[in-house]
């Protein structure tokens, strides 16, 4: 890939010039699945930091993503996760949740941003919103090097929780899919019915489905 593709300070630099001395991207993984948690990252850079095939998550590779994500711990000002659970995402929705997990993973932040670049085009949801400072970006993630960073730190996170679900509920190949609506995944379905990290609320077609 060519360097010149990759996510720059642009957003960044605006806040900066804004007067933010402290800038974070955020972003999140697992809005889709059909089980598991939503996975939120933050992440706070030091600007212009260089780190070769930064990117989307959705553009890079498994192995360096894992990379990336040891690359970011090391060299942010600050990093942060933060999740919402399938229980949590069925009492709620899926927006709220995706908007409760950023809000946690930048208030996990230490020193705290003084603004937040939110990859996408929401900032709220029916019951939880954005509250820090921020501006949404849509395609962020390959706009700015702090969001891409922050879709690495959600991505990997959440793929890591889904391995360790899948020791735990080893039927369903979570570390297959994801937790994904794939056909493995509701071949599983179709064997075992739903396990108590799937959720509900996404399977209400499904279900129907099932009942004729």
């Amino acid at each position: 890939m060519n360097e010149k593709t990759l996510p720059g300070w642009e957003l960044e630099d605006m806040a900066h010039g804004r007067g933010y001395a402290l800038v974070c991207g955020c972003d999140e993984a697992g809005a889709g699945p059909l089980a598991g948690p939503v996975y939120a990252g933050a992440v706070i850079l030091p600007q212009g930091l260089e780190l070769p095939w930064l990117n989307d998550s959705k553009q890079v590779t498994p192995k360096r993503r894992d990379q990336l994500f040891d690359e970011i711990k090391e060299s942010a000002v600050a990093w942060a996760a933060a999740s919402v659970s399938p229980e949590e995402i069925d009492a709620t929705d899926i927006l709220s949740a995706r908007m409760k997990a950023m809000q946690l993973a930048i208030d996990a932040l230490s020193p705290a941003p003084g603004y937040a670049l939110i990859d996408g085009n929401r900032d709220k949801g029916k019951h939880f919103a954005i509250v820090t400072p921020h501006e949404t970006a849509v395609k962020g993630d390959s706009r700015s090097a702090s969001i891409a960073a922050a879709s690495i730190v959600a991505k990997v996170s959440r793929d890591r929780v889904m391995e360790e679900l899948a020791e735990k509920y080893p039927q369903y190949r979570f570390e297959r899919h994801k937790g994904y609506g794939t056909k493995l995944h509701y071949e599983m379905l179709e064997k075992y019915g739903p396990s108590p990290v799937h959720r509900r609320s996404f399977l209400k077609k499904w279900e129907a489905a099932r009942r004729g």
